[in-house]
C-alpha cells in the first residue's frame, strides 16, 4: 500500500505564465532620443538578447509623417501613423513613449496601460505632474511603468531611490539638474561671458533649444526635483508648489564678486525636510568654491543626497544627450523584459506615507548677496544699513566697487548673515525707494 500523498504544486509564477519567444516593442516618437533608442535596439540586438534572455524586437514606430527623411533608416513596414496600430498589436509587450510634453503623451500612456502594455517613458513633465496617478493605473492593470530617463538622463537615479536608498530617511537633496543652464553658468564663470552671449553659444552647440525658456527659467529642473522628491520623501509633490527662479538676471559682474567672496554660482534644485514641512525651490545660489557641486561644470549634472544610513552621496554624469537618454530607456526595457521572461511583474510600489507641507519661500531662512547701484556720496551705506537692521537683517560684509566719477555712481555689494526671505524682500523694496539707490541690481541666496 502506498501511503504517500502527492502535494499540490506551489503557485510558481514562472510556470503559470506563458513566456513569449521574444519581446515586442512599440516606439512612440522618432525625435532625437527616439532615433537613438531605435538605433540601439537594432545595432545592439544580439547583446540585448543576451541580457534579456531572448530577443527584443522593434515591431512598430509611431510617427507623424512616415515619408520624412530620418537619421536612421527603418523598413517602411515599421512606421505607423495611428496609435491603435501599436495598441492593438498582441505581439507588442512594451511601449516606449518619447513624444514628450503633456498632451497627447498622457492619453497615449494611459491607453497603453489599459491595453495591458508595459510602458517606458522619459517624460519628466508628465511624471512630475501625473506620476502618482499613472503609476497607480499601471498597478491596477498589472503592468509596469518605468521612467529612469526622466531625471538625470543616463545617471541611475530613479531605481536608486526606489531600491538602493529605500532603507534611508532622506533629509535633503541638492542638485544640478539641467545641463543647459550649467553649461551657460560655466561659460559665464570661466570665460567672463554675459548671459546672452553664453546662451547663444549653448544654442550654437546644440545644448540649448531655439526656445530655451524651460531650461533657463528653471522649469525643467522643477519637474525633475518634483520626481526625485516624491521618491525620496514618499509624498506627492505638485510642481506648481516649487518656487522657481531662472538664471537670466545673472550678469558677468555677479560671477566676479562671487569669486572674490569664495563662491561659485549654480542653478540648484533644493529639497530639505524639517519636521512636517519641506523646502522646495529652484534658483541660482552662491555655493562655496571648494564644495563638490561647485566643481560640476559644463553639461554635467550632479545630485547630492543626504540619508541617515548611506550618509552624503553624490551622483554625477552628463544629464543630456541621445546616448545617455538611450542608456536609461533601454535599461528600463531590459528590466521589464527580464520580468516577463521570469513570469513575474516586479512593479515598484507607490508609497505616499508622509504628509509634508511645502514651506512657502517667504518662510525660508538663508544668507543673501545683494548688488546695488547707488549714488556715490557719503551716508548711502548708513541709510541702507538702517533699513536692513530695521528688518532684522545683519550684514556680514560690504564692499564698494566700480566707482564712476562721471555719473557719481558706485556698486555696493553686501553679504548678509542668515535672514528670513520675507524680511529680505520687504527690506529690498524699501531700499529701492531710497533716492540714493539707482537700482537693486540683483539678490542671490547663499547656501553653505
Amino acid at each position: 500500500m502506498n501511503n504517500s500523498v502527492e502535494l499540490p504544486k506551489a503557485n510558481n509564477a514562472q510556470e503559470s505564465v506563458a513566456k513569449p519567444q521574444n519581446i515586442g516593442i512599440g516606439l512612440l516618437g522618432m525625435g532625437v532620443v527616439g532615433s537613438g533608442v531605435a538605433r540601439v535596439l537594432i545595432n545592439k540586438a544580439d547583446n540585448l538578447a543576451e541580457q534579456a534572455g531572448f530577443p527584443l524586437i522593434l515591431k512598430k514606430v509611431l510617427v507623424r509623417d512616415a515619408k520624412k527623411q530620418r537619421s536612421i533608416e527603418l523598413t517602411p513596414n515599421l512606421l505607423v501613423t495611428h496609435l491603435d496600430e501599436i495598441l492593438s498589436d498582441p505581439e507588442i509587450d512594451i511601449v516606449i513613449e518619447l513624444i514628450g510634453g503633456e498632451y497627447p503623451a498622457k492619453e497615449y500612456i494611459e491607453r497603453a496601460i489599459t491595453n495591458g502594455k508595459h510602458v517606458v517613458t522619459a517624460n519628466k513633465e508628465l511624471m512630475a505632474k501625473y506620476g502618482y496617478e499613472l503609476l497607480t493605473l499601471a498597478r491596477k492593470h498589472n503592468t509596469d511603468l518605468r521612467y529612469e530617463a526622466s531625471v538625470g538622463s543616463g545617471i541611475p537615479l530613479i531605481s536608486t531611490f526606489q531600491q538602493d536608498l529605500a532603507a534611508n530617511q532622506i533629509s535633503a537633496i541638492y542638485a544640478i539638474l539641467n545641463g543647459t543652464t550649467n553649461y551657460i553658468l560655466t561659460q559665464m564663470t570661466q570665460e567672463g561671458l554675459d548671459f546672452s552671449a553664453a546662451l547663444k553659444q549653448a544654442q550654437g552647440l546644440g545644448y540649448a533649444e531655439a526656445d530655451p525658456a524651460n531650461d533657463i527659467e528653471g522649469t525643467d529642473a522643477v519637474y525633475k526635483l518634483a520626481i526625485l522628491s516624491s521618491l525620496a520623501f514618499h509624498t506627492k509633490i505638485n510642481p506648481q508648489e516649487i518656487y522657481c527662479e531662472g538664471i537670466s538676471r545673472l550678469q558677468a559682474q555677479d560671477f566676479r564678486y562671487a569669486r572674490e567672496f569664495g563662491y561659485a554660482i549654480k542653478l540648484l534644485a533644493i529639497a530639505k525636510v524639517d519636521a512636517d514641512t519641506i523646502e522646495m525651490r529652484v534658483h541660482p545660489v552662491f555655493i562655496p568654491q571648494d564644495s563638490q557641486l561647485a566643481k560640476v561644470d559644463g553639461v554635467y549634472n550632479a545630485i547630492q543626497v543626504e540619508g541617515d544610513l548611506a550618509g552624503n552621496l553624490i551622483f554625477h554624469g552628463e544629464g543630456a544627450g541621445t546616448l545617455r537618454a538611450s542608456s536609461a530607456v533601454i535599461a528600463d526595457v531590459l528590466a521589464i523584459a527580464r520580468n516577463i521572461r521570469r513570469g513575474v511583474n516586479n512593479i515598484p510600489e507607490v508609497r505616499l506615507n508622509q504628509k509634508l507641507t511645502v514651506k512657502p519661500i517667504s518662510d525660508i531662512e538663508t544668507r543673501y548677496y545683494f548688488r546695488l547701484n547707488v549714488v556715490d556720496r557719503p551716508g548711502v551705506l548708513a541709510q541702507i544699513s538702517k533699513i536692513l537692521g530695521d528688518n532684522s537683517i545683519s550684514i556680514s560684509s560690504v564692499i564698494q566697487k566700480e566707482n564712476d566719477l562721471e555719473s557719481q555712481s558706485a556698486v555696493l555689494v553686501i553679504m548678509t548673515y542668515p535672514s528670513q526671505e520675507k524680511a529680505v524682500q520687504r527690506a529690498l523694496e524699501q531700499v529701492a525707494k531710497l533716492a540714493t539707490v539707482k537700482e537693486v541690481a540683483n539678490s542671490i541666496r547663499v547656501e553653505v
